[in-house]
C-alpha cells in the first residue's frame, strides 16, 4: 500500500457529512446507455457488474440508488423512430444504468466522478471496447404518478422492482418550448397515459453539460437547452404492453411542442448473472 492511498484524509469525512443538503429528493441522475463492442458483451458485462458499477458509481459520495436494465434483440427492435437523434442505428445502446444523486448534491458528486474516473483509467480499470450511446447527467424536473399519494416514491424507483423501463427521449425546439412541454407533459400528457396503465410513475430529466475534465471517450452532452428525459416505470415486462407505448411520436408531434427521438424499452438485469447476454444480438 503506498503513501497516498494510507493517507485517506478521513477526518475530513466528518466534517464535510456536518454540512450541506442530505435529504432522499432525487435532484439529479445519471442515465447511461451503452453499446458493448460485438464481441465483447460477455467480458463488458463482468466488468460493469463486478466492478464499475460499485467502483465507478455507488461508491461515491451522493449517489444513494442505482439500477441496470438490458435492451435484448426483441426489445431491441420495438424502438423507434427508426431515425433518431440519441441512436444510430435506433437499435444502439443495449444497456442502461440509471442513478440518483441528492438533491443539491451535483457539484460535490461530479467533483468526485471525475477524479475518481481518471484514478480508474491510469489503473487500467476502464473496460474500452464499449461506446457510449447516450450518457448524460440531468436535473430532475417532475415526477408524475399514477396513483397519487400511493405505492413507492421516485426516491424508491430504483430499488422497487418494477418489472421493465422506458425511456424517452423528446426534443423541443428551443428552451421556451422545453418549459411548455414540461407543463403539457406534467399536466396533461402523463396523466392521461399513465390513467390505468402498468406504468407506476413517470420522471422528467433535463440534461447538463458534462464538465470540461471529463473523460475523453465520453463525448458532450446536446440537446443541454432543449432536451427532456422520462423514465417510465413498469410494473410488467414492457413486451406484454408494449400497444400502450406505441405513438408517442405522434402524441407529442401533435402538441406542436417538440418531437420525440427516442422511445426505448428494458428489462432489470440480473445482479451477478450473465442472464440476456447472449440475447443482446
Amino acid at each position: 500500500m503506498t503513501a497516498d492511498e494510507r493517507n485517506t484524509r478521513a477526518d475530513d469525512y466528518a466534517e464535510l457529512a456536518s454540512v450541506g443538503p442530505y435529504g432522499v429528493h432525487p435532484g439529479h441522475a445519471l442515465i447511461t446507455m451503452v453499446e458493448p463492442h460485438p464481441g465483447h458483451e460477455f467480458a463488458y458485462n463482468r466488468w460493469y457488474e463486478d466492478d464499475h458499477y460499485y467502483a465507478g458509481a455507488m461508491a461515491m459520495p451522493w449517489m444513494y440508488a442505482g439500477r441496470r436494465w438490458v435492451a435484448t434483440r426483441e426489445l431491441q427492435e420495438l424502438r423507434y423512430p427508426e431515425k433518431s437523434a440519441v441512436a444510430q442505428p435506433v437499435t444502439a445502446g443495449c444497456y442502461i444504468s440509471t442513478y440518483w444523486v441528492t438533491e443539491g448534491r451535483y457539484d460535490e458528486h461530479m467533483k468526485w466522478t471525475v477524479g475518481i474516473n481518471k484514478r480508474l483509467n491510469r489503473d487500467g480499470r476502464v473496460y474500452q471496447d464499449r461506446t457510449h450511446v447516450f450518457t448524460a447527467f440531468q436535473d430532475h424536473e417532475a415526477t408524475v404518478y399514477r396513483d397519487g399519494a400511493a405505492g413507492p416514491r421516485d426516491f424508491h424507483a430504483l430499488d422497487h422492482p418494477y418489472g421493465g423501463l422506458v425511456v424517452q427521449v423528446i426534443d423541443a425546439e428551443g428552451p421556451e418550448q422545453r418549459a411548455e412541454l414540461l407543463e403539457w407533459l406534467r399536466s396533461r400528457a402523463l396523466p392521461k397515459r399513465l390513467a390505468g396503465s402498468p406504468a407506476a410513475l413517470v420522471t422528467v430529466f433535463r440534461p447538463t453539460p458534462l464538465p470540461g475534465d471529463r473523460m475523453t471517450y465520453v463525448k458532450q452532452v446536446e440537446g443541454v437547452d432543449t432536451r427532456l428525459t422520462l423514465l417510465w416505470f413498469l410494473e410488467a415486462d414492457p413486451r406484454s404492453c408494449w400497444d400502450r407505448f406505441q405513438g408517442l411520436d405522434a402524441e407529442v408531434a401533435e402538441s406542436g411542442l417538440g418531437r420525440v427521438e427516442l422511445v426505448a424499452p428494458f428489462i432489470p438485469t440480473v445482479p451477478g448473472t450473465d442472464r440476456y447476454v447472449d440475447q443482446l444480438r
